[in-house]
């Protein structure tokens, strides 16, 4: 709608960035050259107002000669007389603007205007008459000039009278202006140097910046921070020298680190390890497997076009907890099955035995039955006196026994009730037990032993099988993340339980290594030196 009131044009700043800095730069190198000018002709104007002044004092001094201080004292001031046609042949030579020649009573006896002559001069001659040598910019009755007033003198050294010599004050300010040209062709050459330059930097910039306003970079800013802080995954921005620039919260809260992290190299922040390696790129793959303390986190890292990277975390320490009791629930009903399929036949069995009236062999076969089950568990609970501890490997016999494995605890076994942290070791045994299991399942002969004994306060571990054992060359490698020789299961990828295994040894001060065994199978070693409490505080502990 019309409202009739005539539209106000608007003036601003545009809003590129590109822009705005090609503006700003050429303001600066605009004031610079202007400013530089100014500078360069206020110096220059008086240089050349002292060398007019110097060079009519030279004409002067040379004018001032006791040949012509005689032919003042001889003759009268006339227009014809030898000090006006002397002073008049100095004049065309020199291209001085005027010569005039006085007596000490300031009667002129030569001038450019013939009809001065006689006549006294227009300004004071005191100071050459006493001696004194003047120059400067005065005016008299031939305009502005530069002037150089000199005495003059006899064959005796006596003063006679006085010599002024005159430049035009346009010859210098001519001089002065056909400089300003060039100077100003100079000073518009540097600017549009200084322009080209300007614009260069500022397309380089604009390609940097994509061509965002100031207003938009602002807002992505802003974006950006509210992003990294509310997203549920860690985000760490490493430069071309893999120093950490950015971290948002969660990516601090997943590696345990503080804000006093951003700035130092990943080795100084993160120490030796897999997950520097992975931040670093020097381990390349996409949802790299990595362990930081109790944390399990898949890792990516994506470079960026200024050397660095951006990697981001996620935390599947929840995940692969329940992953993992996924494969022992599978593994738990595939030995129901088998414990139902193999019940039902003991149920056959005895129901053909009471049929056959063989009551006696029926109960002798029902005893046997049972007694297999309570002496495994007998036999684990007199030597490993933690209930958690117990109760999972009776579990883990159970399940051995179904997959055709004879899982069995050595005579040196015995660990009293006094285990600072039961359920880290319970993570390490289970862990170990598992492995053990899967290296020698389907295999003919099949065992795995479980050597678990105190010393003092430290608990030491050996797991040993019957299995195809590690070669030499990677029983180190079985220890980082990642590495597996079994088929990755549905829900995730392995390679986590021996890396877990060391982190929590280690994390007590201990250590885990993996070895060969007496049957040429895998011996993995877990020495824990606090693993045991005094045995007053145990006790204490349990009446809690």
């Amino acid at each position: 709608m019309n409202t009739g009131q005539p539209r106000r044009l608007r003036i601003g700043l545009p809003r590129r960035v590109f822009s705005q800095v090609l503006l700003m730069q050429l303001a600066i190198a605009g004031g610079v050259a202007v400013l530089a000018t100014g500078l360069f002709l206020r110096p220059l104007s008086a240089q050349l107002d002292d060398e007019a002044m110097r060079r009519a004092l030279a004409i002067a001094e040379t004018t001032a000669s006791p040949r012509i201080a005689g032919e003042l004292l001889r003759t009268p001031p006339t227009v014809n007389g030898p000090v006006q046609a002397y002073a008049e042949r100095i004049q065309k030579a020199t291209g001085a603007e005027y010569i005039v020649i006085c007596d000490r009573r300031g009667v002129r006896w030569s001038h450019p205007t013939p009809s001065e002559v006689g006549r006294p001069v227009s300004t004071s001659a005191s100071a050459p008459l006493s001696g004194h040598e003047v120059m400067g910019i005065d005016t008299g009755t031939l305009g502005r000039s530069a002037r150089g007033k000199v005495p003059l003198r006899d064959d005796h050294g006596r003063i006679v009278g006085a010599v002024s010599v005159g430049i035009t004050y346009d010859s210098v300010r001519t001089q002065l202006l056909g400089m300003v040209p060039g100077l100003l062709a100079y000073a518009g050459g540097a600017l549009a140097a200084g322009a080209l330059a300007a614009y260069l930097i500022s397309r380089r910039l604009q390609r940097q910046t994509h061509d965002l306003a100031f207003s938009d970079i602002s807002a992505l800013l802003a974006e950006r921070e509210a992003m990294l802080h509310g997203i549920r995954e860690g985000v760490v921005a490493l430069d071309s020298e893999n120093k950490i620039r950015l971290m948002n919260d969660e990516a601090q809260r997943l590696l345990n680190l503080g804000s006093e992290a951003i700035g130092l190299p990943l080795a100084d922040a993160l120490g030796e390890g897999r997950i520097a390696d992975v931040l670093a790129g020097r381990v390349t793959g996409d949802d790299l497997l990595t362990v930081r303390g109790q944390r399990v986190l898949i890792t990516n890292r994506m470079p960026t076009d200024d050397g660095g990277a951006v990697a981001t975390l996620r935390d599947r320490t929840e995940l692969e907890r329940l992953g993992r009791e996924l494969d022992s629930t599978r593994g738990l009903i595939d030995a129901l099955r088998a414990q139902d399929h193999e019940h039902a036949n003991r149920m056959h069995t005895l129901l053909g035995l009471l049929e056959l009236e063989m009551h006696e062999e029926a109960a002798d076969f029902v005893t046997e039955v049972v007694g297999v089950h309570r002496t495994t568990a007998e036999r684990v609970t007199e030597k490993i006196h933690d209930p958690l501890l117990a109760a999972l490997l009776v579990g883990k016999a159970a399940v051995a026994a179904e997959r055709g494995v004879s899982l069995r605890l050595t005579p040196d076994t015995l660990l009293a009730d006094r285990l600072v942290d039961p359920q880290g070791l319970v993570t390490i045994v289970g862990n170990l037990v598992d492995n053990a299991l899967d290296a020698v399942s389907a295999s003919p002969g099949a065992h795995v032993e479980v050597e678990l004994h105190g010393e003092g306060h430290s608990a030491v571990l050996q797991v040993r099988d019957s299995g195809t054992g590690i070669p030499e060359g990677q029983r180190e490698l079985v220890f980082t993340e990642g590495w597996s020789t079994k088929k990755p299961p549905a829900h995730g990828k392995r390679g986590l339980g021996l890396a877990l295994v060391r982190r929590l040894a280690e994390r007590q001060g201990g250590s885990a290594r993996a070895g060969q065994s007496a049957a040429g199978g895998a011996e993995f070693t877990v020495v824990l030196p606090e693993a045991l409490a005094e045995p007053g505080l145990a006790s204490a502990d349990s009446a809690r």
